[in-house]
């Protein structure tokens, strides 16, 4: 049996276009005409990953979005038709990894799948090491738990992913197409904006840290020092 991916939409093309691409790739997949239906059966049981429209009968994409992320860290794609940078940027913030707009590519929708459960692998196979460790930042990998400065800090799956690819390559600096790859999959433009609105709010979260990451103009990112 392949991976379990739940999907919302309110409309019945968008559910059918996704199972029937969804199961030529091996994955079971069930469907849902709104949020709340698909809620009650992720907490009946867990999917491996979840698709949401964000305008649906009942609560919205959003908040569906917020309480999956309360209970799990199941990679969560937004799929809307709704483009406004607020809408992006309240997609993002509330938890889910990536967001895709109307009229969409499903065989877009299948690589960016792949890429995520590709990456959950990878991260599953990097917790042989117990933690990573960047000066008073220190991730715990198994738990998936982030401190600095001993304080527990509350991340996002991709905040915590790109901090974690950063402090496993402390020692050079990482191009912005690498993180796009390792970390989203593949680049695109949605995920370009994502990536620097992740960055933005990383940065912030680990303010009072001895660490910062340093932009390398015309190149990537680096972690380094925080100047005195």
């Amino acid at each position: 049996m392949g991976r379990l991916i739940y999907a919302a939409d309110d409309e019945e093309n968008i559910r059918k276009l996704i199972q029937s691409f969804l199961e030529k790739e091996g994955y079971e997949v069930l469907t849902f005409g709104d949020g709340e239906a698909l809620l009650s059966a992720f907490r009946e049981k867990p999917s491996d990953l979840v698709v949401l429209d964000i305008m649906m009968p009942g609560r919205d994409g959003f908040a569906i979005t917020q309480e999956i992320r309360s209970i799990s860290r199941v990679p969560i794609i937004i799929l809307t038709a709704k483009t406004s940078d607020a809408d992006f940027i309240a997609g993002i913030t509330l938890g889910s990894d990536d967001y895709m707009t109307k009229p969409f590519s499903p065989m877009a929708l299948v690589m960016k799948i792949r890429a995520m459960f590709r990456r959950v692998e990878l991260d599953r196979e990097d917790q042989g090491a117990q933690q990573s460790v960047f000066l008073d930042i220190v991730i715990e990998n198994q738990k998936k738990e982030v401190k600095v400065k001993g304080r527990t800090v509350d991340l996002a799956p991709n905040e915590y992913s790109l901090l974690k690819y950063l402090v496993d390559n402390q020692h050079r600096a990482v191009s912005r197409d690498e993180l796009l790859d390792k970390v989203w999959g593949y680049a695109t433009a949605v995920e370009t904006r994502v990536t620097d609105d992740t960055m933005k709010r990383l940065r912030k979260k680990i303010s009072d840290s001895d660490a910062q990451i340093e932009t390398v103009w015309g190149f990537g990112f680096r972690l380094r020092k925080r100047d005195s």
